[in-house]
């Protein structure tokens, strides 16, 4: 008889029962009931507000050298930043759907349109590159510190970045930001790509100039064998979505700038206005670094909540286990196969599970088919073009209202619910191919007009 870390499938479930419902694909949430204050919490990460700071400070660094070499930068002064904007045709259809009244007011942080890879990866994935090329750069002499970062678009600074070679595991878009940043500097960039990564990222990377390495197998696999080829390159960076503080400190560096960005829309965010983030999560990495930055600056004002599909529910399966990166999602007979291909995790970020458990508010579950109708919506309803994947974090909203055990527990009250904002974290889809998107929603409206 099958056995999971010395127990049978049978007892797991005797003892979390919610096992069930993950192995028979059902949606399902879980809110998780030994979080903790966040002064208390964010102790436990072994990062700090000042890692996130020196973060900040390097992309700021830099952002004269990305205004250069992606002109689409230029107008922001290399910023790298999405926007954010209420989408309340979409949270009528998801609260009617729901049979929920609203509780506050739905809006959508649009990392689908940041530039150069046109997702959230765009963030820590090219801090990661970024930090690598400036410890190369600053020991090679090339630059100081204190010097214009552009002066590293020049010919000397890419024959010296192709004596060094960058390599990662993915299931698409780490790999875009990873590949094109990395080819961009000059690096030998190499991306090791699982068998549901779309063609079109991997034709993407290819004309960037950047190595692709398919496998039949699934993200876990893929980035093995780039962690494989790195050890045995002592030229070779790997990054290693599985556990690097780079890029989860890259990806931290958003709160900041939404704090900014919600103030400067008039919404507030304290006890009386609460914030409800919900966060597409794959290996954890970026929906961890985020959450983790937003916990620096809003405290227990903000209440960040993951989103998986059903097929891949490892951060799920990890936390409530507490078995965290010990276990993977086929080791209870779930298959890992989704058509969210950036959350096509089966074994979560042991560092991130660990680190953040008692500050991940929740956790729920949706299927392909859901996200596929939300993605109609959205493109029909607000005219946002998100990949499947980038919806998981929509129905959050609904998902949080209708379940008043969790709001009492954590003591949100009717007229606090009232004025909370809820934020669904779009991670990509706007470098999606005109003809694949079109495929998406065509396949969204059927499913809607089936359950009409």
């Amino acid at each position: 008889m099958k056995t999971i870390h010395g127990r049978t499938i049978e007892d797991w479930v005797a003892r979390h029962p919610l096992i069930e419902e993950l192995v028979a694909l059902r949606e399902t949430r879980w809110f998780n009931p030994a979080i903790a204050p966040a002064a208390t919490a964010l102790g436990e990460v072994g990062l700090s507000a000042a890692d996130v700071a020196e973060a900040s400070a390097r992309l700021r660094r830099f952002a004269p050298y990305i205004a250069r070499v992606f002109p689409e930068t230029a107008a922001a002064g290399g910023i790298i930043e999405s926007g954010v904007v209420p989408v309340p045709k979409l949270q009528r259809r998801i609260l009617d759907e729901a049979g929920l009244p609203a509780g506050g007011a739905l809006w959508l942080k649009t990392d689908n349109a940041l530039p150069i890879s046109g997702s959230i990866k765009a963030r820590g994935g090219i801090h990661e590159v970024l930090w690598h090329a400036e410890r190369l750069a600053l020991q090679a002499g090339l630059i100081r510190a204190d010097e214009d970062y552009a002066a590293l678009a020049s010919d000397a600074a890419r024959a010296f970045f192709g004596r060094h070679r960058i390599a990662v595991g993915s299931t698409g878009n780490l790999g875009l930001s990873i590949g094109i940043m990395s080819a961009k500097l000059g690096f030998q960039a190499s991306v090791h790509m699982s068998a549901d990564a779309r063609q079109w990222k991997k034709d993407r990377l290819r004309a960037s100039g950047v190595t692709v390495v398919e496998h039949a197998s699934d993200y876990t696999v893929a980035v093995e064998q780039g962690r494989r080829e790195a050890a045995s390159d002592p030229a070779c960076h790997f990054v290693d979505d599985e556990n690097s503080p780079q890029l989860f400190l890259g990806y931290a560096v958003a709160a900041e700038r939404l704090a900014g960005q919600l103030q400067a829309a008039g919404v507030r965010v304290d006890a009386e206005h609460p914030l409800f983030v919900y966060l597409p999560c794959g290996v954890g990495g970026g929906p961890g670094g985020v959450a983790f930055g937003l916990k620096l600056v809003f405290g227990d004002a903000v209440h960040c909540i993951f989103a998986e599909p059903t097929h891949s529910p490892c951060m799920l399966l990890g936390v409530y286990t507490g078995l965290h990166d010990q276990v993977s999602v086929q080791d209870f007979g779930i298959d890992n196969l989704t058509a969210a291909d950036g959350l096509a995790v089966g074994r979560p970020s042991g560092f991130v599970g660990k680190a953040m458990q008692r500050l991940i508010d929740g956790y729920y579950t949706v299927t392909d088919e859901a996200l596929f109708r939300l993605l109609a919506l959205a493109c029909d309803e607000e005219g946002v073009q998100l990949e499947p994947s980038a919806l998981a974090g929509v129905p959050g909203m609904a998902r949080v209202l209708g379940d008043p055990a969790y709001l009492e527990r954590i003591g949100v009250t009717p007229a606090q619910l009232a004025n909370a904002t809820h934020l669904a974290w779009a991670t990509g889809g706007s470098m999606v191919p005109p003809a694949e998107f079109a495929g998406y929603a065509d396949r969204g409206r059927r499913l809607l007009a089936a359950s009409a």
